[in-house]
């Protein structure tokens, strides 16, 4: 077994320096160490991602730029001493030992010092940038054009809410013909049903999800109430055809199955070999019936054209209506970025498109808040499709509908 903190300086340099990902990171890094430890292991992983940005402004004025291990280090420490509350004599001893342990040895005597004046000074540290786009990005190590762009929307309050936002906890469903009252029955902790959508069931605490019998017998499947409102956004789905045309790791393709008492004729797209793998696994642990695929849905398939009463497009995006439940994914992404999802975007949209029944409905979403890759899009997609029509739209966000940032738009033919 390792010490936690050493299995999270593993995590965090995989992280920022290998590009991981976190989620997938950390349940490698949770089975080498002690249970007890697991939480805090996550706890301070997931900070000092957030964090980042602020220790590396705060520690450059303590010390240069350090190589990537030793920078790790320090930002992990930086985060217990300012955000954890970790008494400060742990910290500074346990980082110093962890910088001989990984064979760093050299510089324990630079991380002493800048711990220890990192901690005496926490009281008088310098001040962030007044300019609020430059302040919200460093405090909440996200990109600049990120901050500008909410700036421009909701204004500087409510940016940093959305920045500063803590997770929500874990929300489930019952899945088709388990019952949502069945659920609140059969769960070993408290749960409450959320207000927008009642099949969706918030946890009052964490307990082991993936091998309770719950889960494994494919009666509850985890899933944000945001995500459960796309899936509704379709109507009625009794007995329609429906394809899900990007479609894994399965969460809405299986509540699909659920709204439709599983009578829907459901298709399911996935464009790599490896990710449906996982959407079939999903389906089949959730016992539901779709026709699965891989196929690439910015790709023309006219086989399909006309071949379904609703199309959902869950289309790839920035995802940065998730950013307290996936802290990882504000890292690593530029201007260039999102352009190039918007090009996606674009190709799924117009392709898929010719997949919907005259009358049909076609839903487009994202779990993202960004004008570029939500509202804009759908205008772009209806000035050069004139045919279509938007029936409706929203944008989900967590400040206002205690739900992760997700967007949608409901688009029909007549």
């Amino acid at each position: 077994m390792l010490s936690v903190r050493r299995a999270a300086l593993e995590t965090l340099v995989s992280i920022f320096e290998d590009g991981a990902y976190a989620n997938l990171a950390l349940k490698d890094a949770a089975r080498t160490v002690a249970p007890s430890d697991v939480p805090y292991l996550y706890a301070l992983v997931n900070e000092t991602i957030v964090r980042g940005a602020y220790l590396d402004y705060m520690l450059s004025h303590f010390c240069k730029r350090q190589k990537r291990t030793v920078r790790n280090l320090l930002r992990m420490a930086g985060t217990e001493l300012l955000f954890l509350n970790t008494p400060s004599h742990a910290v500074v001893n346990e980082s110093v030992s962890l910088c001989r342990e990984v064979g760093k040895a050299p510089s324990a005597g630079l991380v002493n010092a800048v711990l220890r004046r990192l901690d005496r000074e926490r009281d008088a540290l310098p001040p962030l940038p007044d300019d609020p786009e430059e302040r919200l990005s460093i405090a909440y190590g996200v990109p600049r054009f990120l901050v500008r762009e909410w700036l421009a929307s909701y204004g500087e309050a409510e940016t940093e809410a959305l920045l500063s936002r803590k997770p929500v906890g874990t929300e489930v469903r019952a899945q088709y013909p388990f019952t949502t009252e069945e659920l609140l029955e059969a769960l070993p902790v408290d749960a409450e049903r959320r207000p927008l959508d009642p099949n969706c069931v918030r946890l009052s605490e964490s307990f082991d999800l993936e091998h309770s019998d719950l889960f494994l017998s494919g009666r509850l499947a985890v899933q944000n109430e945001g995500a459960m409102l796309i899936c509704r956004a379709l109507g009625d789905v009794r007995g329609k055809k429906i394809l899900d045309a990007c479609a894994a790791p399965g969460g809405k393709t299986a509540y699909l199955a659920s709204l439709s008492e599983n009578t829907a004729e459901l298709t399911a797209w996935e464009l790599h070999p490896h990710r449906k793998a996982l959407l079939d696994a999903t389906l089949n642990r959730l016992h539901v019936r779709a026709n699965t695929a891989c196929i690439d849905a910015t790709e023309p398939q006219e086989a399909y054209c006309g071949a379904f009463d609703a199309v959902l497009l869950d289309v790839p995006c920035s995802g940065f209506g998730l950013l307290a439940d996936k802290p990882d994914v504000r890292l690593n992404k530029s201007e260039r970025t999102i352009t190039e999802l918007t090009g996606i975007q674009d190709r799924i949209l117009d392709v898929c498109s010719r997949c919907v029944k005259r009358n049909g409905v076609l839903v487009y979403a994202t779990c993202t808040i960004s004008k570029r890759e939500n509202g804009e899009r759908v205008r772009a997609f209806l000035s050069a499709h004139p045919a279509f029509r938007l029936v409706s739209e929203r944008q989900l966000l967590p400040t206002r509908d205690g739900t992760n940032g997700f967007y949608y738009a409901v688009l029909t033919e007549d």
